[in-house]
């Protein structure tokens, strides 16, 4: 062989040797993900199938996922650390990680928000502060004065922006006896420090009561302070008391019932209700189910709502759904505003994701989520004492005994032979 071919012969073989050097670089098997990146693509692709805003957010989703793979993760916080930071993008307050620990907590109580001092909280999508949606009936928060749509900037000195809602909750529980002290902000007053000693939150649903009307109207008072597992049968047994003691028109006072099971709204509204829907559930392909109502209602007499801005979820579906139907007239302030379904998915290693993957609609397609419902009858009332609630200072209440008046009288109209 010539010196020339040798030299075509050897730079052949090079290119040949080079070529299938850079194909088995295509065709080698990717490196194995390491159990830290397993578990930001097993978040990513839950978010990625199930979120309710297709646009996550108007960005690109594949990057964002990139972008938290880019950097190598040395141990766990810095997976969970790379999830937050991913979620966080998403704009959504309540599409967040939960580790082992607080997810293990979150079964425990459905809600997740219910703490020692008896506060339900959220982190208030537009402004990213954590407010509190209302204080439970007689809990030590309630006892404190604590208020709706109260700002909680810090738990113990610490900042409440640096924390997830989960981290928030999980600092004001505590043994029963123990204090925390917070410090608030409110409208008109600034800054407060106050100190609450935890307690055992006694959670008594329903509170039900015979009364009467100026002129003499029997009129049923019910105030439900939350949706649990026995709402609905602790109702059913008011409503029916309350009918065989001849009462002719009611008042349901939703008024700082921050919600609670979704499937305990919808059974109490077909209490009220012989027929209709009462809510649509939407996902990101549009309209993905409704809850109807077969009957018959416990009683059809006159229905006001009393509602007001600690007025939220489940308890914004009855009353959109009521008043939606005809059923009832809402009386008081716009509601909260949260018209969110999270679901909750558990990870490969204990932790686990609650991701937004619906949103409620009222009957009328409504959307609840942001913007709350309005009442027919707007009445705006300075905060009031327990003591003063359904009395002559209850400037709602009132409104609705006034209005029942005219109902009875048309219903009776209606109704005589």
């Amino acid at each position: 062989m010539g010196f020339m071919q040798k030299q075509v012969f050897r730079l052949g073989f090079s290119l040949l040797v080079a070529f299938w050097l850079a194909l088995g670089a295509l065709i080698q098997p990717a490196a194995a993900l390491t159990d830290e990146q397993k578990l930001v693509s097993e978040v990513w692709r839950i978010v990625n199938r199930s979120y309710l805003d297709e646009t996550f957010n108007h960005q690109n989703w594949s990057q964002a996922r990139q972008k938290a793979l880019e950097k190598p993760l040395k141990n766990q916080e810095a997976a969970y650390a790379a999830i937050q930071k991913m979620l966080k993008t998403l704009g959504d307050p309540f599409t967040r990680f939960l580790d082992p620990e607080q997810y293990r907590s979150l079964q425990v109580n459905t809600s997740g928000e219910l703490t020692g001092v008896g506060l339900q909280i959220a982190l208030n999508p537009e402004t990213g502060k954590l407010e509190v949606v209302t204080p439970i009936l007689d809990s030590p928060a309630d006892a404190a004065g604590i208020q709706p749509r109260d700002r909680i900037l810090k738990i113990e000195g610490i900042l409440t922006e640096n924390l997830t809602l989960d981290e928030a909750a999980t600092r004001m529980r505590g043994p029963v006896g123990s204090s925390v002290t917070l410090v608030i902000e409110r409208d008109g007053i600034g800054e407060k420090e106050v100190k609450i000693v935890r307690d055992r939150i006694e959670l008594n649903p329903v509170v039900a009561d015979l009364r009467f009307s100026p002129q003499g109207t029997p009129i049923g008072y019910l105030r439900l302070t939350q949706f649990n597992a026995n709402a609905s049968m602790e109702l059913a047994h008011a409503i029916s008391s309350l009918e065989k003691k001849g009462a002719d028109a009611y008042i349901l006072d939703l008024r700082n019932n921050p919600g609670g099971l979704l499937q305990s709204g919808i059974e109490i509204a077909r209490l009220w209700l012989n027929s209709g829907t009462i809510v649509y559930t939407v996902n990101r392909q549009g309209v993905q189910g409704s809850f109807e109502s077969f009957g018959p209602a416990l009683t059809d007499d006159p229905l006001v709502i009393l509602v007001n801005e600690g007025t939220a979820s489940a308890s914004e579906i009855l009353a959109g759904a009521l008043q939606d139907n005809g059923r009832a007239t809402l009386v008081g302030e716009t509601t909260f505003g949260k018209g969110l379904i999270q679901s909750l998915f558990e990870l490969s290693d204990g932790s686990g994701l609650a991701v937004t993957i619906a949103k409620y609609e009222t009957p009328q397609h409504r959307d609840i989520n942001k913007l709350g419902i309005k009442p027919d009858t707007v009445i705006s009332q300075a905060s009031i004492t327990r003591a003063q609630i359904a009395t002559a200072e209850d400037l709602q209440y009132q409104a609705a005994v006034e209005l029942l008046k005219t109902n009875s009288v048309l219903a009776g109209v209606e109704s005589s032979p």
